[in-house]
């Protein structure tokens, strides 16, 4: 497939640094040795692999307790023994849970409540993607349908549940994206449209509940499980650290950068140089949201 064919590939900071690997401004050493998340609860879904996984790590290095929840619960102890070895005594709480199960997300978040006591951040990661090899009449509907189900109804379930107790604490959420959501790319419907999605309903949690500090954050190009095995054609693979998303995940929720709340943010972006050059037009304008193009 030829690289044409996907469109909006270009709609990107004109001339900014593109970020595989952890950079020094996000350095997540720097949490560790001042242990910005003592005594903050931290609750992953996705925790059982990939970046749900290192991002779990991250929070634990850096202090926090994390609850982790997968469908996958022999998976979810591999992770907690890895977390475990890292730091010793780090509090883990591993939760077997569907995000598409509405009862089973409910109860996985009360559990970390009543085992913690509070809820301070909310990373919404569990995802789901099919290969972009076929056009959409050759795609079986009912999978499909649940493709977009586990993105949008596994992260709106994370969140809506989430939301009383964000509010007490005033809290952050991360809804995990994906570039995908601003590129319309051949055969990747299901993907695209529900990563989209996450973008307006970030932008809407974060205008009913403006005390809750939401982004949407395109994790970069990882070769992870999932994304090794949907890469488009016509795309080169994905090489980007699985570092990257979680080091920019604690640097989101670290109060530095409030100015991006409610927005979509990439990790492949230099936060630093975006801070610098660009945050005045974004917060005049009003940027990285979705709005309808109109040439003029």
């Amino acid at each position: 497939m030829a690289s044409h064919n996907f469109i909006g590939l270009d709609e990107d900071f004109p001339g900014a640094a593109y970020r595989e690997e952890v950079y020094e401004l996000i350095d997540p050493i720097l949490h560790y040795r001042s242990q910005t998340y003592a005594g903050k609860v931290v609750f992953i879904t996705g925790a059982s692999r990939g970046i749900g996984a290192e991002t779990a790590l991250q929070y634990a290095c850096a202090g926090a307790s994390v609850a982790l929840a997968s469908r996958f619960s022999e998976t979810l102890e591999d992770v907690k023994s890895r977390i475990n070895a890292a730091r010793s005594d780090a509090v883990v709480l591993t939760l077997v849970a569907d995000v598409t199960q509405t009862d089973q997300v409910k109860e996985a978040i009360l559990e970390t409540v009543s085992h913690f006591g509070s809820l301070d951040i909310v990373i919404a990661n569990a995802g789901k993607a099919g290969a972009w090899t076929r056009p959409l009449l050759e795609k079986d509907p009912n999978e499909w349908w649940s493709v977009v189900e586990v993105n949008i109804r596994g992260v709106f379930n994370t969140i809506y549940f989430s939301i009383p107790h964000l509010l007490e604490t005033k809290g952050y959420a991360i809804v995990v994206s994906s570039k995908a959501a601003q590129v319309r790319v051949p055969f990747g419907s299901d993907y695209a449209v529900s990563k989209h999605a996450l973008g307006r309903l970030t932008e809407h949690i974060y205008l009913e509940y403006p005390d809750i500090k939401i982004f949407a954050l395109h994790p970069g190009s990882i070769p992870t499980e999932m994304g090794s095995g949907t890469n488009p054609p016509g795309l080169p693979p994905p090489t980007d650290s699985v570092a990257l998303p979680a080091a920019t995940m604690l640097y989101l929720t670290s109060g530095r950068v409030d100015w991006l709340i409610g927005r979509y943010v990439s990790a492949n972006w230099d936060l630093g140089e975006i801070e610098r050059e660009w945050k005045s037009k974004i917060v005049e304008k009003g940027g990285l949201v979705s709005k309808l193009y109109i040439p003029v």
